[in-house]
């Protein structure tokens, strides 16, 4: 019964050979967040069902149809986070954060019970960050550089491309969603059943979807942009202009409206071609509201969100040729009697006095060519050999396992000669 029990569908296993390029991306995006003063916030996974609710829209795909929600034992509804930002402006008003500005960043596992496919999982994992307290456009441009780095330190600039709207003030929308209903009222039969069902709960998310027919009805439709207030216009033009001066590329999309309700003014995507239909690969805008919204002040708050599997997806179709650090810089083989307990002390020398070093020490017997074998296959740089003739006379044998060279070192030279095959 048990050979039977497999992975939930959409809940992926991450096997060691994959981890390498995880943890190349996942090191170079922290690098560029921290390098830009950001601070990581670790955040629980299950939240009160109640805060995505109001965060992220009742009548959202997220809160109608994509949460994992359950019932503990008591009585509470508890859901697994479907997004980061939620989560992180309880955990700031929570623990009284936002006194002051705030620039926060995260990482982990986001839930979503969506139907699986390449690039999009109900189990997915997500770096975010977060700006509370600053309200100009200057934040919102710093956000979408902080991402441009990233992408020229992972070698993708080239294959992705930024896209930017502003959808205004919550009460601007207001007045063009009146507008957009009663256009679309007219051309009700036009619509697929999936946007019929958006009509009236939630259509502004008709205005990117992927139904061409849709799309060239809304060529005649209003355009949001004619309803925007003067601070949301002037807050665009300067954060376009900003961007320019930087060198950034982009496109202003008027249909980019993104799925959530909590966003306001400045909206963004960074997409590419390279994987098919799931193109966004970073996303997010401003949410000015959603702190008051949650019972906190009303604090100006800017973030976005990477998603890590469609960016380990594209890294691959870029990088074909990536091939990480190996998992392991040296191999101790030892046979013979009385051999393993000194193999074991002098691999815990090596690791004494070589921090970092990453050495495996193999156990279970065997033969040497056995060994050998199982060291050539582990991608390691070198192996150390210990038999009973090396420990007599004080020695190892260093084995370099790309050129096949080997040397016999002397135990007390033995860390040097490491090190020093290590950096080369």
């Amino acid at each position: 019964m048990a050979k039977n029990i497999r992975a939930i569908r959409g809940m992926n296993d991450c096997l060691p050979a994959e981890t390498l390029l995880w943890q190349h991306a996942e090191g170079i995006l922290k690098q560029v967040v921290t390098g830009y003063g950001y601070r990581e916030i670790r955040l629980p996974v299950v939240e009160q069902t109640l805060l995505f609710s109001r965060a992220i829209g009742e009548l959202t795909d997220v809160v109608e149809k994509e949460m994992y929600t359950f019932q503990c034992r008591s009585s509470d509804s508890l859901t697994l986070r479907p997004e980061g930002t939620a989560g992180c402006v309880r955990a700031c008003l929570e623990h009284d954060l936002l006194g002051s500005q705030q620039r926060l960043w995260y990482s982990g596992p986001m839930f979503r019970h969506e139907r699986p496919q390449k690039g999009r999982y109900r189990q997915f994992h997500q770096l975010g960050a977060e700006v509370f307290g600053l309200a100009g456009p200057e934040i919102d441009a710093e956000l979408i550089l902080l991402t441009a780095r990233c992408w020229r330190a992972l070698g993708v600039t080239a294959h992705v491309r930024l896209e930017l709207n502003s959808i205004g003030s919550a009460a601007a929308r207001k007045g063009y969603v009146t507008a957009l209903v009663a256009f679309l009222e007219q051309h009700r039969a036009k619509l697929d059943e999936e946007c019929q069902q958006r009509l009236y709960g939630n259509p502004l998310r008709l205005l990117d979807s992927k139904n061409p027919d849709v799309q060239l009805l809304l060529n005649d439709a209003p355009r949001l942009e004619n309803w925007l207030d003067a601070d949301s216009r002037q807050h665009f033009t300067q954060l376009c202009e900003l961007l320019t001066n930087a060198g950034i590329p982009f496109r202003v999309n008027e249909r980019l409206v993104r799925g959530l309700d909590y966003y306001n003014q400045t909206v963004f995507e960074w997409i590419t071609d390279s994987l098919g239909a799931q193109g966004a690969v970073c996303a997010g805008g401003r949410y000015d509201g959603l702190v008051e919204q949650l019972g906190g002040r009303a604090t100006p708050a800017v973030g976005f969100a990477i998603g890590l599997e469609r960016l380990l997806l594209l890294l691959r179709v870029v990088h074909p040729e990536f091939t990480p650090a190996p998992a392991l810089d040296a191999c101790l083989i030892s046979a013979g009697s009385g051999t393993l307990p000194a193999a074991m002390q002098l691999a815990e020398q090596l690791r004494d006095t070589l921090p970092g070093l990453k050495l495996m020490t193999y156990f279970g017997g065997g033969s040497f060519k056995k060994q050998f074998s199982r060291a050539d296959k582990s991608g390691a740089r070198m192996a150390l050999v210990l038999g009973e003739n090396e420990i007599t006379a004080g020695q190892v044998i260093l084995k370099d396992l790309r050129s096949g060279e080997q040397q016999t070192v002397a135990l007390s030279d033995i860390t040097a000669r490491v090190a020093s095959m290590l950096s080369c």
